[in-house]
């Protein structure tokens, strides 16, 4: 059958060879012709179809289903379903034509394994933290979660046939979701083979420094693992236990891993081996066999017991057994022991499904309901946290990967924010940027972003950089373009200033040329150029009646050496105090108002600023100018507070709402304000884009103890994300 089967298959024969040589040592013959019947299927629908490489596309299944077999330990049905993946996601076959001719449970897996084919891997990482739940709402069938991270491994094998680009995007997912699952599972070796060759194209650098130590050092551990053990040997054959030692390199990732969290240098990490008893006895002997052994191991080594591990009286979920103790020698080097049965090693080796071969699962299919349930049960009790939390792992090179909606990857420096992607993506885009959506949640542009995200960008028409933006963002992509924007800006308010200068010297019909009045004004105010005077004047920062009086007195000569402007008349206040304005209803003999920057209400704290030409206004201690008007007028301002026992007045307070888009939520709003509150609303101004809602409303309270009830309230309702005051 093997010779008519192989002479059928249009396919050189070191293709699939290795593939019908495992298959018939594990397979009885009925299963065995039906595995070569499906390869046949594959070799003639996938004809003609290439890898990277040019070998045939079929290789890629053939090599999968290698991997379902020998290292994860599945049957007839999970090979048959690997080998005809591709056919049917091709759309070559359908589903039920396979079982029809296969078996009908070759229709579940691979359905399941289309699923999951059709959500692209590069949006799957959208929620690295419900990846877990991603997976299992696709596979109706377990199997095809083991079926999936073989077909992973086999990609990774054959990685450098990638293009560059897809080499480090399938490393990034298999060292953040797919080596987790097989850490889940149980597939120790998948997990940790998953995370090496991740690495390998991650840092290459690192991962080639630690390579070569461990080749020089290798010589060196095999003489020091020879004396430690010998002592145990000989006690063992004394008892006459059956054993046999492994002793397991530290993988590479594992090694990498602890000198990024300790900060450490190679020659500093104790534990680059673990040393495995594995012993052969009867089932009911394994534990009291594993304590004796783990008894002789302390009588020459001092154990630490903070490093016990007892898996024999409780497994983990995924069925793993065994006893871990880690050891220090007379000369201070520790040691990790691993004790266990053949049957744990088994387990150990091969995950979950090992576990259920000893439970009496025989045959080529493994279609136990209770394999099933097991498997299910594993993956859907897996805490959100225990998964989320490994997908923080960093690269040492301080970089982190997100996508774009349409899965495109993305590089940026870590503690990037969304603000940093939208400038990454386009300068435009991060020009006007209003937020963002990280795994389809609603956030502000200063969201730091994780590994894995997923981000979209926000954006409005009317959206302009500020200054401020440079306080968060990182990348110098998003710097410069920021601050060229800035520099444009300021080169237009510059022509702006210079202009409302000349026309007001010539309007004042004041005697002195331009450039003589740039000269005083930049003297007076202490600035280096003129385009920083014209900017100025723009922004309103220096204001044009002071300007008037600067020049005016320059004009006559008055204009102190110094450079102060004239102390204004003192206003003289009514106060229950030595040193502080009152601020009540019946103020009547001081002219004041309230400064329309940061909008005062009562229970402020407050201060007053005495202008030119219009008396005094009443700041905000945390008013936007406020830092400026006390360190260049300091002569100018009054403490101030509001009269205590005073009748309260009516206030305008301005709130910012920024919530999901949801049908009658504005409604709410307004019912919480109104009707709840007996607050006055004065206006509303809400609109809605991206899904989701966001304005301005203003209201008339007393003070701010009735703007903090309002904002409380308001936070109560579903779907409110924030909501605060502003100045305005």
């Amino acid at each position: 059958m093997v010779e008519s089967k192989e002479l059928e298959l249009d396919l050189a024969p070191e293709y699939y060879r290795p593939f019908l040589k495992i298959a018939r040592s594990v397979f009885d013959d009925t299963v065995y012709d039906v595995v070569c019947s499906a390869l046949c299927v594959a070799v003639d629908q996938l004809k003609g179809m290439t890898r990277h490489d040019g070998t045939p596309f079929v290789t890629h299944a053939i090599n999968t289903a290698i991997i379902v077999i020998q290292e994860v330990g599945l049957g007839r049905n999970s090979t048959v379903s690997t080998l005809l993946h591709d056919v049917v996601r091709l759309g070559l076959m359908d589903a039920e034509q396979i079982g029809d001719r296969f078996g009908k449970q070759c229709v579940g897996i691979l359905q399941g394994l289309c699923n999951i084919s059709e959500v692209d891997p590069k949006v799957a990482t959208d929620q690295a933290d419900n990846f877990r739940e991603l997976i299992v709402s696709y596979s109706t069938d377990p199997r095809v979660i083991l079926i999936k991270l073989a077909d992973r491994l086999e990609v990774m094998r054959k990685l450098d046939i990638f293009p560059q680009e897809k080499r480090i995007k399938k490393s990034w997912e298999s060292l953040n979701l797919y080596a987790q699952i097989a850490h889940k599972l149980g597939l120790y070796n998948i997990k940790s083979e998953l995370e090496d060759i991740a690495l390998k194209y991650l840092e290459p650098k690192d991962y080639e420094y630690i390579s070569r130590r461990l080749t020089e050092t290798a010589a060196e551990r095999e003489e020091f693992i020879r004396a430690f053990v010998k002592p145990i040997e000989e006690k063992m054959q004394h008892f006459g236990i059956k054993y046999h030692l492994k002793s397991r390199t530290k993988s590479i990732y594992s090694i990498w891993r602890k000198m990024k969290r300790m900060h450490i240098g190679f020659d500093e990490v104790y534990d680059l081996f673990a040393i495995r008893i594995i012993i052969d006895c009867p089932r009911e002997q394994e534990k009291a066999q594993c304590w004796g052994i783990y008894s002789i191991v302390t009588d020459f080594y001092t154990p630490n017991p903070e490093r016990m591990r007892d898996w024999l009286s409780i497994p983990k979920s995924n069925g793993y057994e065994s006893l871990h103790t880690t050891v220090v020698t007379d000369t201070g080097r520790w040691v990790e022991i691993q004790i266990r049965s053949e049957r744990m090693d088994e387990i150990a080796e091969h995950g979950v499904a090992a576990h259920w071969r000893y439970k009496g699962v025989s045959g080529g299919a493994m279609g136990t309901e209770e394999w099933f349930a097991k498997l299910r049960e594993i993956m859907e009790t897996t805490q959100h946290q225990e998964i989320a939390q490994k997908f923080d792992a960093k690269l040492s090179s301080g970089e982190i990967f997100v996508f774009t909606p349409n899965g495109d990857l993305r590089k940026l420096n870590e503690g990037a924010t969304v603000l940093d992607f939208a400038f990454d993506i386009h300068s435009n885009l991060g020009a006007s940027c209003i937020g963002g959506k990280v795994n389809h949640r609603n956030v502000s542009f200063r969201e730091v972003l994780r590994n894995g995200d997923i981000v979209e960008i926000l954006t409005s028409k009317t959206q302009k950089p500020k200054a401020d933006w440079l306080n968060f963002v990182t990348t110098s992509k998003a710097r410069n373009k920021i601050k060229a924007y800035m520099r444009e800006e300021q080169a237009k308010a510059a022509s702006l200033g210079r202009e409302e200068l000349e026309r007001k010297i010539k309007n004042w019909k004041l005697s002195i040329t331009m450039d003589d009045a740039v000269v005083t004004l930049c003297k007076y105010y202490k600035l280096k150029t003129g385009t920083e005077l014209y900017g100025q004047i723009a922004q309103q920062k220096i204001i044009l009646p002071d300007i008037k009086e600067i020049l005016t007195r320059y004009l006559n000569g008055t204009l102190d050496e110094d450079h102060t402007l004239k102390e204004p008349v003192a206003f003289k206040v009514s106060s229950d105090s030595s040193d502080a304005l009152v601020i009540d209803e019946s103020l009547s003999n001081i002219e004041y108002k309230l400064a329309k920057c940061c909008n005062p209400i009562f229970g402020d704290e407050i201060f007053g600023f005495t202008t030119i030409n219009n008396g005094i206004t009443i700041h905000r201690q945390d008013c936007p100018n406020a830092i400026r008007l006390k360190e260049r007028y300091p002569y100018r301002v009054l403490p101030a507070r509001w009269q205590q026992n005073a009748a309260k007045g009516a206030f305008v307070a301005t709130i910012r709402i920024q919530a999901d888009d949801t049908t009658g939520l504005v409604n709410k709003i307004a019912e919480v304000i109104n009707r709840d509150l007996k607050v006055n609303i004065r206006s509303m101004n809400l609109s809605s884009s991206g899904g989701m809602l966001s304005g301005l409303i203003n209201i008339e309270v007393t003070g701010t103890q009735l703007v903090d009830a309002v904002i409380y309230s308001l936070m109560r309702i579903k779907g409110i994300q924030r909501v605060f005051r502003v100045n305005k």
